[in-house]
């Protein structure tokens, strides 16, 4: 780990190069993956994380670009961590944000960093969040993370961000019932998109509608509806705005403290159950087992739950037994 050391020391001093490296270290996972993780999460806290997540086609980066650009005019440092699906036939992803992004060329303040999904379902995955640790711990004053958009509901999303920007067209107006149980739920921020095509005023209207039908009580945030054009400096104003009062809101008393308290909690339950599932299936009793007991399965001599029940009990056992 002597090489790792030097790079978090020349990371510690603000080193691009340095950052770079160790985001590197992060994506392939494994024990130096978690020896930086668990060095720089001390620095960690600071930056204020803005998600923005929706199906895909909604204009997701456009916006992101748009924020960089005001969030730089303005003087902030920004780093940007954008998810692209991976490929079911050819495991690859478009890696297309740092194409886009021409204007952040040679801007030292920006920090793009884009990674294959590498078949997450969550819209959002575990890496996605362990990057935006880096870019908090080098000392971006803002990092945005641009989610694949692959369905309605997300869930690792919700304790990924400060802020969640969830972007929505005007053709999603005949879903609104629907979104009212899916993303609308995670919402922090509502963005009508390409607001210059038809049905915009109507969709918009919808949604604040059913914003205003949520129990105002002290300390409830009631997510604005913004509407966005492409190219249009007032509507990303209107957009930042937004974002900057939301901050404001969880600014006051206790409110962020308690929702990173929340997120890391989701967090760690979630890195224990992964650790557990692997050290589960790497068990050559567990494996020797479960083949037994699947060929009995496949025999239509034991049911599935039956075999379930039979491995867990097993595992409770091997858990007794461990000193």
């Amino acid at each position: 780990m002597t090489d790792l050391h030097d790079w978090l020391l020349r990371f510690s001093h603000g080193d691009v190069l340095a950052a770079s490296r160790l985001m590197s270290v992060v994506e392939r996972g494994g024990e130096e993956a978690e020896y930086v993780l668990d060095a720089i999460f001390p620095r960690t806290g600071r930056a204020w994380r803005v998600a923005l997540t929706g199906a895909g086609g909604v204009g997701k980066s456009t916006l992101a670009n748009a924020l960089t650009l005001r969030y730089r005019s303005a003087g902030q440092t920004v780093g940007m961590v954008a998810e692209d699906p991976t490929s079911p036939f050819t495991g690859g992803a478009v890696l297309g944000d740092r194409v886009r992004m021409t204007h952040a060329t040679g801007d030292a303040g920006v920090f793009v960093r884009s990674l294959a999904s590498r078949g997450s379902e969550s819209g959002l995955s575990p890496l996605a969040s362990e990057l935006a640790d880096v870019l908090d711990a080098f000392g971006r004053d803002v990092v945005l993370l641009e989610s694949m958009g692959v369905g309605q509901v997300e869930t690792r999303i919700r304790f990924s961000a400060d802020t969640i920007v969830v972007v929505l067209t005007p053709e999603a107006g005949d879903e609104v019932q629907g979104l009212k149980s899916g993303l609308l739920e995670v919402a922090d921020v509502l963005v009508v998109n390409k607001a210059d095509r038809p049905g915009a005023e109507a969709f918009t209207a919808d949604l604040t509608a059913i914003v205003a039908l949520r129990e105002a009580t002290d300390g409830h945030w009631r997510p604005p509806v913004v509407m966005t054009r492409s190219a249009d400096a007032a509507s990303t104003d209107a957009l930042s705005g937004a974002i900057a009062a939301h901050r404001s809101h969880l600014e006051t008393g206790t409110r962020r403290s308690a929702r990173r308290r929340f997120a890391l909690r989701e967090r760690v339950r979630l890195l224990v159950e992964e650790n557990w599932r692997a050290t589960v299936w790497q068990s050559p009793v567990v494996r020797e087992r479960f083949d037994g007991i699947f060929e009995r399965v496949a025999g239509g001599s034991l049911s599935p739950y039956r075999a379930a029940r039979d491995l867990a009990e097993l595992l409770r056992v091997e858990s007794r037994s461990s000193p």
